[in-house]
């Protein structure tokens, strides 16, 4: 027994490594299953789902396999597969990444996470409130991760003021949690703002406090509570910020990518119609989001919301402090700061009004489909390069006896190459070259035709079944590996079945990022998660039902002002082409979709 324990160890050990090996080997019966193009792509496709969803290889690597398999199987050639990692979303991308690092660069962030707490103020509800505004926004332009990594630090020193020492509030309800079973909960500081204020928070605390000893119990239970709330809210405010804009989240750049590999034609989906339809949704998401959580732990609750004790008030002043008190650190508004908030306007309002498709956009003073997107963000970033970070003075040129100080501008390019997801462009080129294969080699209209049982099911049911299944999926996965390999195969499935394939493609695409019951679903997660206060259960439960809530919040922008946004309700001319190619099926036994959309 203790030998095969011994082996298994060992096993465990090189896991990864056998699953590199053994996985090709494993799926060999797949190429001779299917015709010859469609079995060699399918086995590219399985092959890189399982070295994805294993990560038995870096995710980016695995994003490089079309290059070195689709040419030597004969799928598709190198001079069509290799452009496929440049193409026009790669561009935005970059370009997001390069203006969201000259914020950070600046603090602008900072500024503006601090400034929307001091308006909301610092009751519980209200803050939960404030956290979720801050990081919805700013996941709307940063990383989701940068975005989770700089609030909880602001959340928890915010948090001791409220509340008092983490560990002084255990120790106070150390009887229940012994009834419970949750011992050992650490919390690690994330940066020593937390520490701030702490030692004057708890002496004032302890003075007013007059309290008996189960009340204190009880009033702890119920702060340890919020807190965690306070916790998850900003991880999952961070996923639903990322849905309202293009550059927000990899999902929504791979959308648009593949609708240029399927649909030439299509240009319904830009940053501007983005916003519009993703804008509302994450409010409304926001909104339903906020009051589960501020419900569940404790946020609603009238003890810390409609009545106040001294103490408490106290507690509140004390919080406020520390959000004026950093808001102070940062000084009066420097002319970088100033220049870069220009600039990240100028970069948002130029995107949005291009060609918004409910107003004529800009892009008509230029010949027609020669002006994107990417060719607006580039240009806006390329002057983060060249625009001064000091007031530039006339006086300086005439004045020989001042100091000559070296010119910086606004953004360097040591900086970008440090902070650009060079994994992500590597990923969403692997998405774009995977997508080419499957429509070149046929693999994709072979999969539609084998999923005609779904065409029995009205296409708002099919909608959530679809947004159900790509969550559930991206719970285990990566949103953008689990997007890759399941949007091609809903393409597909709405041109067999005759349905606008921006109706299952939109709600498919926000799905994957709604993966909030796993600390493994999302990098924001994880680092909420590895705080040390959560425990898996916590996630589980929250998130159960704001999975549930996205589900429906999705499907209720999709069937409405999606619907008006898109043209939703009718079979496009943009898709008739590609379903003119695609295999013949039995045309009679399909039901006509366009007369059950709502």
């Amino acid at each position: 027994m203790e030998t095969l324990s011994a082996f298994a160890g060992k096993v465990w050990c090189v896991r990864k490594q056998l699953v590199v090996l053994l996985a090709p080997l494993a799926l060999i019966p797949v190429v001779f299953a299917l015709p010859a193009k469609e079995g060699k792509c399918l086995y590219v496709v399985l092959l890189m789902a399982v070295y994805w969803c294993t990560e038995a290889l870096p995710l980016a690597v695995t994003a490089l396999l079309p290059i070195c398999l689709f040419p030597t199987m004969g799928v598709l050639t190198s001079k069509k597969v290799c452009p496929q990692y440049f193409l026009e979303p790669n561009f935005l991308f970059f370009s997001g990444v390069v203006m969201a690092s000259a914020i950070e660069e600046w603090n602008v962030h900072r500024r503006i996470a601090l400034k929307v707490l001091n308006i909301v103020g610092v009751k519980p509800v209200w803050l939960i409130l404030g956290m979720m505004i801050t990081s919805s926004f700013l996941s709307m332009w940063l990383n989701n991760t940068a975005t989770t990594a700089m609030m909880l630090p602001i959340a928890n020193a915010i948090l001791e003021n409220l509340f008092g020492d983490l560990e002084k509030l255990k120790e106070n309800c150390k009887l229940k949690e012994d009834e419970e079973g949750l011992s050992q909960i650490k919390l690690q500081a994330l940066t020593s703002e937390k520490q701030i204020l702490t030692e004057d928070g708890q002496e004032g605390a302890e003075r007013h406090d007059k309290r008996t000893p189960e009340e204190v119990r009880a009033e702890s239970e119920y702060q340890l509570k919020v807190w965690k709330g306070f916790l998850l809210c900003i991880p999952y405010a961070s996923s639903i910020g990322g849905t309202a804009t293009l550059t927000g989240t990899a999902p929504n750049l791979i959308l648009m990518g593949q609708l240029t590999s399927f649909f030439p034609d299509c240009d319904l989906v830009n940053f501007g119609s983005w916003f519009v339809f993703g804008f509302p949704l994450m409010v409304l998401f926001l909104l339903l989001g906020w009051l589960w959580i501020s419900f569940l732990y404790g946020g609603l609750n009238a003890r810390l919301c409609v009545r106040k004790q001294d103490w408490q008030a106290d507690a509140e002043r004390k919080a406020k402090a520390v959000i004026d008190e950093d808001y102070k650190k940062l000084g009066p508004m420097n002319f970088a700061e100033g220049a870069i908030t220009f600039f990240f306007i100028l970069f948002a309002v130029l995107l949005f009004t291009r060609d918004p498709k409910f107003f004529p956009g800009w892009s008509i003073f230029f010949n027609k489909g020669y002006v994107s997107d990417a060719v607006t963000g580039v240009v806006i970033i390329s002057l983060l390069f060249v625009f001064p970070s000091q007031k530039p003075s006339l006086s300086w040129w005439f004045d020989f006896h001042s100091t000559n100080t070296q010119y910086i501008p606004l953004l360097s390019w040591k900086k970008v190459q440090g902070s650009v997801s060079w994994n992500i462009i590597l990923l969403l080129g692997g998405g774009f070259a995977m997508a080419k294969g499957c429509e070149e080699s046929g693999l994709a209209s072979w999969l539609g035709t084998h999923l005609q049982p779904i065409a029995r099911v009205p296409p708002p049911v099919a909608v959530i079944l679809i947004t159900a299944f790509v969550a559930c999926f991206t719970e285990f996965a990566s949103n953008t590996a689990t997007i890759i390999i399941l949007l091609p195969i809903i393409t597909e499935l709405a041109i067999n079945i005759k349905v606008n394939p921006l109706y299952f493609m939109i709600p498919a695409t926000t799905g994957c990022s709604f993966a909030f019951m796993l600390p493994v679903s999302t990098p924001p997660n994880s680092i909420a998660f590895a705080s040390g206060h959560l425990m898996v259960k916590d996630m589980v439960k929250t998130g159960f039902m704001m999975n549930i809530l996205g589900i429906l919040t999705v499907s209720l922008a999709v069937n409405t002002w999606g619907t008006y946004m898109f043209g939703l309700s009718t079979y496009p001319d943009w898709a008739q082409s590609l379903n003119v190619t695609s295999t013949t099926t039995d045309v009679c036994s399909v039901m006509d979709y366009k007369t059950l959309l709502p």
